[in-house]
Protein backbone atom coordinates (compact mmCIF):
# COMPACT_ATOMS: atom_id res chain seq x y z
CA UNK A 1 0.00 0.00 0.00
CA UNK A 2 1.10 3.57 -1.07
CA UNK A 3 0.54 5.47 2.37
CA UNK A 4 1.15 9.73 2.62
CA UNK A 5 1.08 10.51 5.91
CA UNK A 6 0.67 14.12 6.77
CA UNK A 7 2.15 15.38 10.31
CA UNK A 8 3.58 18.75 11.73
CA UNK A 9 5.96 16.92 14.00
CA UNK A 10 8.51 14.48 13.25
CA UNK A 11 11.68 13.97 14.85
CA UNK A 12 14.15 15.69 15.09
CA UNK A 13 10.95 17.89 15.69
CA UNK A 14 8.88 16.99 18.72
CA UNK A 15 6.29 18.79 20.14
CA UNK A 16 4.04 16.68 21.68
CA UNK A 17 3.03 12.83 21.05
CA UNK A 18 2.49 12.86 17.70
CA UNK A 19 5.92 12.46 16.41
CA UNK A 20 6.60 9.51 18.19
CA UNK A 21 3.68 7.74 17.14
CA UNK A 22 3.88 9.37 13.64
CA UNK A 23 8.00 7.75 13.98
CA UNK A 24 7.50 4.19 14.85
CA UNK A 25 4.23 3.55 12.89
CA UNK A 26 5.52 4.76 9.65
CA UNK A 27 8.51 2.37 10.45
CA UNK A 28 6.32 -0.70 11.26
CA UNK A 29 4.33 -0.87 8.39
CA UNK A 30 7.83 -0.04 6.09
CA UNK A 31 8.64 -3.22 7.68
CA UNK A 32 4.98 -5.37 6.69
CA UNK A 33 6.31 -3.99 2.63
CA UNK A 34 4.46 -0.40 2.55
CA UNK A 35 5.76 2.81 1.01
CA UNK A 36 5.25 5.33 3.42
CA UNK A 37 5.75 8.79 2.40
CA UNK A 38 6.03 11.16 5.35
CA UNK A 39 5.06 15.47 4.67
CA UNK A 40 5.87 17.28 7.96
CA UNK A 41 7.29 20.85 8.88
CA UNK A 42 10.92 21.78 8.56
CA UNK A 43 12.01 22.93 11.76
CA UNK A 44 16.02 24.02 12.12
CA UNK A 45 18.87 22.96 9.80
CA UNK A 46 17.27 19.52 9.08
CA UNK A 47 17.09 18.52 5.71
CA UNK A 48 14.25 19.29 2.98
CA UNK A 49 13.85 15.38 1.99
CA UNK A 50 15.64 12.53 4.29
CA UNK A 51 15.48 8.66 3.66
CA UNK A 52 14.76 7.54 7.20
CA UNK A 53 15.61 4.06 7.00
CA UNK A 54 13.09 3.53 4.32
CA UNK A 55 10.44 6.10 5.03
CA UNK A 56 10.72 9.05 3.14
CA UNK A 57 10.27 12.30 4.77
CA UNK A 58 9.64 15.38 2.99
CA UNK A 59 9.77 19.18 4.99
CA UNK A 60 8.15 22.20 4.01
CA UNK A 61 9.21 25.67 4.92
CA UNK A 62 6.37 28.38 5.73
CA UNK A 63 6.23 31.50 3.53
CA UNK A 64 8.79 34.44 4.07
CA UNK A 65 6.21 36.69 5.44
CA UNK A 66 4.98 36.49 9.07
CA UNK A 67 1.90 35.26 9.68
CA UNK A 68 -0.08 37.29 11.65
CA UNK A 69 -1.39 34.29 14.53
CA UNK A 70 -0.85 30.78 14.64
CA UNK A 71 -3.85 29.93 12.79
CA UNK A 72 -2.36 31.78 9.99
CA UNK A 73 0.72 30.18 10.51
CA UNK A 74 -1.05 26.59 10.39
CA UNK A 75 -2.57 27.57 7.11
CA UNK A 76 0.60 28.36 5.24
CA UNK A 77 2.30 25.18 6.09
CA UNK A 78 -0.91 23.32 4.81
CA UNK A 79 -0.55 24.97 1.51
CA UNK A 80 2.83 24.48 1.50
CA UNK A 81 1.93 20.95 2.10
CA UNK A 82 -0.70 20.79 -0.51
CA UNK A 83 2.32 21.90 -3.20
CA UNK A 84 4.70 19.50 -1.90
CA UNK A 85 1.92 16.57 -2.05
CA UNK A 86 1.17 17.87 -5.92
CA UNK A 87 4.43 17.88 -6.47
CA UNK A 88 5.18 14.25 -5.60
CA UNK A 89 1.91 12.67 -7.27
CA UNK A 90 3.52 14.21 -10.29
CA UNK A 91 6.46 12.43 -9.66
CA UNK A 92 5.64 8.96 -8.26
CA UNK A 93 2.09 8.68 -8.66
CA UNK A 94 -1.22 9.26 -6.54
CA UNK A 95 -1.27 7.77 -3.26
CA UNK A 96 -3.40 4.71 -2.01
CA UNK A 97 -4.47 6.72 1.22
CA UNK A 98 -3.55 9.90 3.07
CA UNK A 99 -3.01 9.55 7.26
CA UNK A 100 -3.76 12.89 8.50
CA UNK A 101 -2.46 12.90 12.40
CA UNK A 102 -4.63 15.89 14.16
CA UNK A 103 -6.40 19.28 12.65
CA UNK A 104 -3.18 20.56 12.20
CA UNK A 105 -3.33 19.16 9.03
CA UNK A 106 -6.66 18.66 8.19
CA UNK A 107 -6.91 21.57 5.54
CA UNK A 108 -4.16 19.59 3.04
CA UNK A 109 -5.63 16.46 3.67
CA UNK A 110 -9.09 17.74 2.92
CA UNK A 111 -7.68 19.21 -0.49
CA UNK A 112 -6.02 16.41 -1.58
CA UNK A 113 -8.84 14.31 -1.19
CA UNK A 114 -10.92 16.30 -2.81
CA UNK A 115 -8.71 16.56 -6.04
CA UNK A 116 -7.35 13.17 -6.48
CA UNK A 117 -9.99 11.16 -4.52
CA UNK A 118 -7.91 9.69 -2.09
CA UNK A 119 -9.63 8.49 0.89
CA UNK A 120 -8.39 10.32 4.56
CA UNK A 121 -7.81 8.19 7.64
CA UNK A 122 -7.53 10.59 10.20
CA UNK A 123 -6.09 10.07 13.86
CA UNK A 124 -7.56 12.26 16.62
CA UNK A 125 -4.88 12.50 19.31
CA UNK A 126 -6.78 14.84 21.73
CA UNK A 127 -9.33 17.12 21.50
CA UNK A 128 -9.41 21.06 21.94
CA UNK A 129 -12.13 20.77 23.93
CA UNK A 130 -10.50 18.08 26.18
CA UNK A 131 -7.11 20.15 26.26
CA UNK A 132 -9.14 23.24 27.45
CA UNK A 133 -11.99 21.60 29.41
CA UNK A 134 -14.57 23.38 27.32
CA UNK A 135 -14.49 26.29 24.03
CA UNK A 136 -13.70 29.50 25.88
CA UNK A 137 -12.68 31.95 22.84
CA UNK A 138 -12.93 32.02 19.45
CA UNK A 139 -9.57 30.59 18.36
CA UNK A 140 -10.72 27.57 20.46
CA UNK A 141 -13.80 26.99 18.89
CA UNK A 142 -11.56 27.86 15.20
CA UNK A 143 -9.65 24.50 16.21
CA UNK A 144 -13.05 22.62 17.70
CA UNK A 145 -14.88 23.06 14.20
CA UNK A 146 -11.66 21.95 12.39
CA UNK A 147 -11.12 18.76 14.48
CA UNK A 148 -15.02 18.25 13.65
CA UNK A 149 -14.16 19.28 10.06
CA UNK A 150 -11.15 16.74 9.35
CA UNK A 151 -13.04 13.92 10.86
CA UNK A 152 -16.44 14.57 8.91
CA UNK A 153 -14.09 14.32 5.49
CA UNK A 154 -12.66 11.20 6.62
CA UNK A 155 -13.36 7.23 5.42
CA UNK A 156 -12.52 6.15 9.07
CA UNK A 157 -11.21 7.64 12.33
CA UNK A 158 -8.43 6.83 14.64
CA UNK A 159 -8.49 7.14 18.49
CA UNK A 160 -5.62 5.72 20.96
CA UNK A 161 -8.78 4.98 23.77
CA UNK A 162 -12.32 4.26 24.26
CA UNK A 163 -11.86 6.81 26.15
CA UNK A 164 -11.49 9.51 23.17
CA UNK A 165 -14.28 7.55 21.33
CA UNK A 166 -16.95 7.82 23.70
CA UNK A 167 -14.69 12.13 23.52
CA UNK A 168 -15.71 12.06 19.76
CA UNK A 169 -19.00 10.97 19.41
CA UNK A 170 -20.15 13.09 22.15
CA UNK A 171 -18.69 16.50 20.38
CA UNK A 172 -18.86 15.56 16.83
CA UNK A 173 -21.62 13.13 16.73
CA UNK A 174 -19.53 10.63 15.04
CA UNK A 175 -21.08 7.15 13.73
CA UNK A 176 -20.14 4.74 16.45
CA UNK A 177 -18.61 2.35 13.61
CA UNK A 178 -16.94 5.40 11.85
CA UNK A 179 -14.06 5.78 15.11
CA UNK A 180 -11.26 2.29 15.48
CA UNK A 181 -9.86 2.48 18.69
CA UNK A 182 -6.12 1.54 18.18
CA UNK A 183 -3.88 2.39 20.88
CA UNK A 184 -0.72 4.15 20.45
CA UNK A 185 2.51 1.36 21.23
CA UNK A 186 6.01 2.08 22.32
CA UNK A 187 9.57 0.55 20.95
CA UNK A 188 10.15 -2.34 23.09
CA UNK A 189 14.03 -1.88 22.66
CA UNK A 190 13.95 1.35 24.19
CA UNK A 191 16.02 1.02 26.83
CA UNK A 192 18.28 -2.63 25.79
CA UNK A 193 21.73 -2.09 26.95
CA UNK A 194 20.40 1.24 28.97
CA UNK A 195 21.55 0.41 32.87
CA UNK A 196 21.35 3.43 35.64
CA UNK A 197 24.23 5.39 35.56
CA UNK A 198 24.74 6.87 38.86
CA UNK A 199 27.11 9.78 37.55
CA UNK A 200 23.96 10.91 35.40
CA UNK A 201 21.54 10.63 38.15
CA UNK A 202 23.54 12.49 40.82
CA UNK A 203 22.65 15.94 38.60
CA UNK A 204 19.75 15.64 40.02
CA UNK A 205 19.45 13.82 43.15
CA UNK A 206 21.71 12.48 45.78
CA UNK A 207 22.40 8.60 46.23
CA UNK A 208 20.20 8.32 49.17
CA UNK A 209 17.44 10.45 47.44
CA UNK A 210 14.17 8.24 46.01
CA UNK A 211 13.62 10.19 42.49
CA UNK A 212 9.44 10.93 41.66
CA UNK A 213 9.80 11.78 38.05
CA UNK A 214 7.43 13.43 36.05
CA UNK A 215 8.06 13.63 32.35
CA UNK A 216 6.15 15.21 29.80
CA UNK A 217 5.13 18.50 28.64
CA UNK A 218 5.00 21.14 31.54
CA UNK A 219 0.88 22.51 30.86
CA UNK A 220 -1.81 23.01 32.72
CA UNK A 221 -3.86 19.32 31.72
CA UNK A 222 -0.47 17.76 32.74
CA UNK A 223 -1.21 17.66 36.56
CA UNK A 224 2.19 18.75 37.50
CA UNK A 225 0.59 21.36 40.32
CA UNK A 226 -1.04 18.85 42.06
CA UNK A 227 2.67 16.73 42.21
CA UNK A 228 3.86 19.41 43.12
CA UNK A 229 1.11 20.27 46.16
CA UNK A 230 1.55 16.88 47.12
CA UNK A 231 5.25 16.89 48.09
CA UNK A 232 5.01 18.18 51.48
CA UNK A 233 3.03 14.66 52.57
CA UNK A 234 4.86 12.75 50.83
CA UNK A 235 8.09 14.57 52.23
CA UNK A 236 6.69 14.46 55.63
CA UNK A 237 6.38 10.03 55.50
CA UNK A 238 9.52 10.08 53.71
CA UNK A 239 12.18 12.96 53.70
CA UNK A 240 14.66 11.35 51.05
CA UNK A 241 12.67 12.12 48.35
CA UNK A 242 13.34 14.42 45.55
CA UNK A 243 10.87 15.37 43.04
CA UNK A 244 12.54 15.36 39.15
CA UNK A 245 10.20 17.43 36.86
CA UNK A 246 11.49 16.79 32.95
CA UNK A 247 10.06 18.71 29.95
CA UNK A 248 9.29 22.22 29.17
CA UNK A 249 6.18 24.26 28.26
CA UNK A 250 3.97 27.37 29.55
CA UNK A 251 3.40 26.67 33.22
CA UNK A 252 7.85 26.46 34.10
CA UNK A 253 7.24 29.95 35.91
CA UNK A 254 4.45 29.65 37.47
CA UNK A 255 5.30 26.03 38.85
CA UNK A 256 8.41 27.70 39.59
CA UNK A 257 6.89 30.06 41.74
CA UNK A 258 4.55 27.51 43.45
CA UNK A 259 7.74 25.39 43.78
CA UNK A 260 9.25 28.74 45.83
CA UNK A 261 6.01 29.75 47.66
CA UNK A 262 5.88 26.22 49.30
CA UNK A 263 9.95 26.59 50.72
CA UNK A 264 10.36 23.22 48.99
CA UNK A 265 12.38 24.06 46.24
CA UNK A 266 15.93 21.99 47.35
CA UNK A 267 13.34 18.93 47.16
CA UNK A 268 11.96 19.77 43.66
CA UNK A 269 14.27 19.90 40.26
CA UNK A 270 13.49 21.06 37.06
CA UNK A 271 15.71 19.11 34.86
CA UNK A 272 14.53 20.85 31.49
CA UNK A 273 14.25 19.10 28.17
CA UNK A 274 15.67 15.99 27.80
CA UNK A 275 16.21 14.54 24.41
CA UNK A 276 17.81 10.97 23.19
CA UNK A 277 19.67 9.29 25.87
CA UNK A 278 19.09 11.60 28.24
CA UNK A 279 15.53 10.58 28.33
CA UNK A 280 16.37 6.35 28.97
CA UNK A 281 19.03 7.49 31.61
CA UNK A 282 16.67 9.58 33.41
CA UNK A 283 13.80 6.93 33.03
CA UNK A 284 16.24 4.34 34.61
CA UNK A 285 17.37 6.77 37.54
CA UNK A 286 14.03 7.32 39.02
CA UNK A 287 12.48 5.18 41.50
CA UNK A 288 8.92 6.02 40.87
CA UNK A 289 6.93 7.70 37.15
CA UNK A 290 3.96 10.17 38.15
CA UNK A 291 1.65 10.83 35.25
CA UNK A 292 -1.12 13.01 37.11
CA UNK A 293 -3.06 14.46 34.13
CA UNK A 294 -6.30 16.08 34.22
CA UNK A 295 -6.84 15.64 30.66
CA UNK A 296 -4.95 12.62 28.62
CA UNK A 297 -6.17 10.91 26.00
CA UNK A 298 -3.28 8.14 26.27
CA UNK A 299 -0.50 8.28 27.63
CA UNK A 300 2.62 7.08 25.89
CA UNK A 301 5.01 8.20 28.48
CA UNK A 302 3.24 5.75 30.98
CA UNK A 303 3.94 3.10 28.31
CA UNK A 304 7.76 4.36 28.65
CA UNK A 305 7.74 4.31 32.35
CA UNK A 306 6.31 0.43 32.72
CA UNK A 307 8.66 -0.60 30.13
CA UNK A 308 11.46 0.76 31.94
CA UNK A 309 10.67 -0.66 35.06
CA UNK A 310 9.58 2.16 36.92
CA UNK A 311 6.78 1.55 39.16
CA UNK A 312 4.18 3.95 37.88
CA UNK A 313 1.43 6.23 39.58
CA UNK A 314 -1.78 7.91 37.31
CA UNK A 315 -4.87 9.62 37.06
CA UNK A 316 -8.09 7.68 37.09
CA UNK A 317 -8.77 9.99 33.95
CA UNK A 318 -9.02 8.92 30.26
CA UNK A 319 -6.30 6.44 28.41
CA UNK A 320 -4.10 6.13 31.83
CA UNK A 321 -7.41 5.00 33.36
CA UNK A 322 -7.71 2.17 30.96
CA UNK A 323 -3.67 1.00 30.69
CA UNK A 324 -3.10 0.61 34.46
CA UNK A 325 -5.07 -1.50 36.98
CA UNK A 326 -4.48 -0.63 40.49
CA UNK A 327 -2.20 -2.21 42.99
CA UNK A 328 -1.66 -4.76 39.28
CA UNK A 329 0.08 -2.66 36.72
CA UNK A 330 0.58 0.50 38.68
CA UNK A 331 -1.34 2.43 41.07
CA UNK A 332 -4.42 5.27 40.19
CA UNK A 333 -5.27 8.14 41.95
CA UNK A 334 -8.09 10.28 42.10
CA UNK A 335 -7.80 12.74 39.39
CA UNK A 336 -6.37 16.50 40.42
CA UNK A 337 -6.12 15.26 43.78
CA UNK A 338 -2.62 15.78 45.84
CA UNK A 339 -3.83 13.95 48.94
CA UNK A 340 -4.48 10.89 46.86
CA UNK A 341 -1.19 10.88 44.65
CA UNK A 342 0.92 11.14 48.01
CA UNK A 343 -1.22 8.54 49.51
CA UNK A 344 0.06 6.05 46.62
CA UNK A 345 3.29 7.37 46.36
CA UNK A 346 4.33 6.44 50.17
CA UNK A 347 2.52 2.78 49.55
CA UNK A 348 5.50 2.61 47.00
CA UNK A 349 7.80 4.17 48.71
CA UNK A 350 7.57 1.95 51.56
CA UNK A 351 6.37 -1.47 49.94
CA UNK A 352 9.13 -3.13 47.91
CA UNK A 353 7.62 -6.31 47.01
CA UNK A 354 4.16 -4.26 45.83
CA UNK A 355 6.61 -2.40 43.93
CA UNK A 356 8.34 -5.37 42.17
CA UNK A 357 5.09 -7.41 41.35
CA UNK A 358 4.14 -3.96 39.68
CA UNK A 359 6.86 -3.85 38.24
CA UNK A 360 6.70 -7.24 36.37
CA UNK A 361 3.20 -7.36 35.47
CA UNK A 362 3.54 -3.56 33.98
CA UNK A 363 6.00 -4.71 31.41
CA UNK A 364 4.54 -7.74 30.02
CA UNK A 365 1.18 -5.73 29.66
CA UNK A 366 3.44 -3.66 27.76
CA UNK A 367 5.29 -6.11 25.45
CA UNK A 368 1.82 -8.01 24.44
CA UNK A 369 -0.60 -5.32 24.13
CA UNK A 370 0.87 -2.40 22.87
CA UNK A 371 3.87 -3.68 20.71
CA UNK A 372 3.64 -1.95 17.01
CA UNK A 373 3.54 -4.72 15.03
CA UNK A 374 -0.28 -5.05 16.31
CA UNK A 375 -0.99 -1.39 16.01
CA UNK A 376 0.34 -1.11 12.40
CA UNK A 377 -1.64 -4.23 11.68
CA UNK A 378 -4.70 -2.92 12.98
CA UNK A 379 -3.96 0.19 11.44
CA UNK A 380 -3.35 -1.22 8.18
CA UNK A 381 -6.60 -2.66 8.53
CA UNK A 382 -8.82 0.63 9.57
CA UNK A 383 -6.91 2.04 5.75
CA UNK A 384 -8.25 -1.21 3.85
CA UNK A 385 -11.66 -0.19 4.95
CA UNK A 386 -11.41 3.25 4.04
CA UNK A 387 -10.27 2.32 0.77
CA UNK A 388 -13.15 -0.08 -0.13
CA UNK A 389 -15.17 2.55 1.21
CA UNK A 390 -14.44 4.96 -1.27
CA UNK A 391 -14.51 2.48 -4.34
CA UNK A 392 -17.72 1.55 -2.78
CA UNK A 393 -18.70 5.01 -2.71
CA UNK A 394 -17.29 6.03 -6.08
CA UNK A 395 -19.39 3.13 -7.48
CA UNK A 396 -22.19 4.50 -6.28
CA UNK A 397 -21.74 7.86 -7.68
CA UNK A 398 -20.88 6.25 -11.27
CA UNK A 399 -24.63 4.40 -10.58
CA UNK A 400 -25.90 7.53 -10.03
CA UNK A 401 -24.40 9.13 -12.89
CA UNK A 402 -25.30 6.33 -15.52
CA UNK A 403 -28.60 6.19 -14.17
CA UNK A 404 -29.09 10.14 -14.61
CA UNK A 405 -27.79 9.83 -18.09
CA UNK A 406 -30.11 7.37 -18.68
CA UNK A 407 -33.10 9.04 -17.31
CA UNK A 408 -32.12 12.73 -19.25
CA UNK A 409 -31.67 10.19 -22.47
CA UNK A 410 -34.84 8.84 -22.44
CA UNK A 411 -36.35 11.84 -21.60
CA UNK A 412 -35.08 13.39 -24.51
CA UNK A 413 -36.38 10.72 -26.39
CA UNK A 414 -39.77 11.03 -25.41
CA UNK A 415 -39.67 14.78 -26.43
CA UNK A 416 -38.85 13.93 -29.36
CA UNK A 417 -41.82 11.85 -30.16
CA UNK A 418 -43.98 13.89 -28.12
CA UNK A 419 -42.52 16.69 -30.86
CA UNK A 420 -42.41 14.20 -34.16
CA UNK A 421 -46.10 13.36 -33.13
CA UNK A 422 -47.21 17.18 -32.22
CA UNK A 423 -45.64 18.01 -35.82
CA UNK A 424 -47.77 15.26 -38.00
CA UNK A 425 -50.80 15.97 -36.40
CA UNK A 426 -50.64 19.66 -37.64
CA UNK A 427 -49.47 18.52 -40.83
CA UNK A 428 -52.55 15.94 -41.10
CA UNK A 429 -55.33 19.43 -40.23
CA UNK A 430 -52.95 21.08 -42.85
Amino acid sequence: MKILMLTWEYPPRVVGGIARVVYDLSRTLLKDGHDVTVITYKDGDVPYFEDDKGVKVYRVDNYMINPNNFIDWIMQMNFNMVAKANELIAEQGIFDVIHAHDWLVAYAAKTLKNSYNIPIVSTIHATEAGRNSGIHDEQQRYINDTEWMLTYESAEVIVNSNYMKGELQRLFGLPYEKINVVPNGVNLNLFNGIDRDYNFRRRYALDNEKIILFMGRLVYEKGIQHLISAMPKILGGYNDAKLVIAGKGGMIDELKAQVNAMGIGHKVCFAGYLNGKDVQQMYKSADIAVFPSTYEPFGIVALEAMLSENPVVVSDIGGLNEIVQHRENGMKTYCGNPNSIADSILELLYDHKLCADITRKAKNKVRNEYNWSKIAQDTHFTYQKAICQSMAEKQKRQIEQERARKTKKAKNTENEITNLLSFKKRHAYA
